[in-house]
């Protein structure tokens, strides 16, 4: 499976992937078949390495969509976009689930230490030596691709958790140190979905059954999955998590623009196209921290992809904006680099909760709080978001509102939601 780490490949596999985004997404997307002879799932759309990276924006994959089917014909794309920005909304709700995320992974990791049995359950599980042959099968396929169906990511977490009986913790975090598309809200809150924490009591059960009528087209023929837990009692947890107030930066006039600013480009926002930007950057940073999603390394796919997005990222922004490039690395001092500029604002995709914010909030909370910082957040996350307060019920009724607030309708013209390359920075 190949992902370049460019905003003009998002684009092509979107454009690629747009007649499938209807119903036949519908009828086939839980369908596990492995990749074709070009390294592709057909049956899904492969876009989440570019959005999660914000070289693509939820917007304007929704768009082109929406300008190739009806609405009724691309509901279920829609909604697992919908899904995206639902655990991202819930996660800026309850922060302390993130935080207390991480505390508990390096304390499952102490445990791991102290207990040669348990290591050893571990060190087959994310080796690919459990027996489990599904399971093993996808462990290697994460570490070789930097990618995983997402019908087999549920079958993994669940596998883990019930089968293994392995600290949720850790498998998220060997989630987070492989995927392309590894997602802080999207990975912690799916853990937890399928343990039984994210919707109270409720857990996903993997069956051998499922599993081989899902992975039956694969060319291998169906995986096997002998062995698993026939049950999956909830986890329990001793926080209630309970929701705070969002706390969005408001819309950043035009104003703010024209005098000299820097833009950041990061883990979470490595393009400056879906940002809209009313006025050109004086200069452009590039700052990639996606070696702090986990304390154990990354896998290659996953550490290249993020490092390439962020600086290449950069590099076409300041071809775009005709002005200087520069690396803000890990340890390097943000002040010196804007004062060697000579330039005291800086803008940059809104630092939502996960590694990326941690990694890069304390730099920039002393310029927010003096008025010399800009977050840019997109009208569909900030306008969804309140709406992320509980169960995805909740998102879901509004889906349709939301669309028609923000212009965006379907269409049954094939050709209506076609992207060109570079995309116009103004049909968004």
């Amino acid at each position: 499976m190949q992902f370049p780490p460019t905003r003009e490949a998002g684009l092509e596999r979107l454009n690629e992937f747009l007649p499938r985004a209807g119903r036949a997404y519908a009828n086939n997307r839980n369908y596990d078949d492995g990749p074709d002879k070009e390294g592709k799932l057909r049956n899904v759309s492969q876009l989440s390495p570019w959005l999660r990276s914000g070289l693509l924006s939820e917007r304007e994959v929704v768009e082109a969509v929406l300008g190739s089917h009806s609405a009724s014909a691309s509901e279920k794309f829609i909604a697992e976009v919908f899904w995206r920005i639902y655990f991202k909304g819930y996660l800026e709700q309850r922060p302390a689930i993130w935080h207390d995320y991480v505390a508990q992974r390096e304390a499952a990791f102490a445990r791991l230490e102290a207990n040669s049995g348990l290591r050893k359950a571990y060190d087959e599980a994310v080796q690919g030596r459990t027996g489990i042959a599904a399971f093993d099968h996808w462990a290697h396929e994460l570490v070789e691709t930097g990618y995983l169906h997402n019908h087999a990511r549920m079958w993994f977490a669940s596998i883990w958790i019930f089968t293994l009986k392995l600290d949720w913790q850790l498998g998220a975090d060997f989630f987070l140190r492989h995927l392309i598309d590894a997602d802080a809200a999207s990975n912690t809150l799916s853990w937890r979905w399928v343990g039984g924490l994210h919707t109270k009591g409720k857990t996903y059960l993997a069956r051998a059954s499922n599993i081989a009528r899902y992975t039956a087209n694969r060319p291998g023929g169906a995986l096997e999955a002998r062995g698993l837990a026939d049950d999956a009692p909830a986890l329990v947890e001793g926080a209630d998590y309970a929701r705070s107030p969002l706390t969005l930066p408001p819309p950043t006039s035009q104003d703010w623009f024209e005098q000299p600013y820097a833009l950041i480009l990061h883990d979470d926002g490595a393009s400056h196209t879906p940002l809209n930007l009313p006025h050109p950057p004086a200069l452009v940073i590039g700052a990639a921290r996606a070696e702090q999603r986990s304390t154990h390394g990354l896998g290659e796919p996953a550490l290249t992809f993020a490092n390439k997005a962020a600086s290449q990222g950069a590099e076409a922004a300041a071809a775009q904006f005709s002005c200087p490039r520069q690396l803000w690395g890990e340890g390097a001092d943000l002040t010196a680099i804007l004062s060697d500029a000579g330039i005291e604002r800086v803008a940059l995709p809104y630092l939502r909760q996960g590694w990326t914010r941690d990694a890069l909030l304390p730099a920039i909370a002393p310029l927010a709080e003096a008025g010399l910082a800009a977050e840019i957040l997109d009208d569909l996350n900030r306008t969804t978001w309140p709406h992320a307060k509980a169960g995805f019920f909740g998102v879901k009724k509004k889906i349709e509102p939301i669309l028609r607030e923000l212009g965006l309708h379907g269409s049954s013209d094939p050709a209506a939601g076609q992207l060109t390359m570079p995309f116009s920075s103004n049909t968004v």
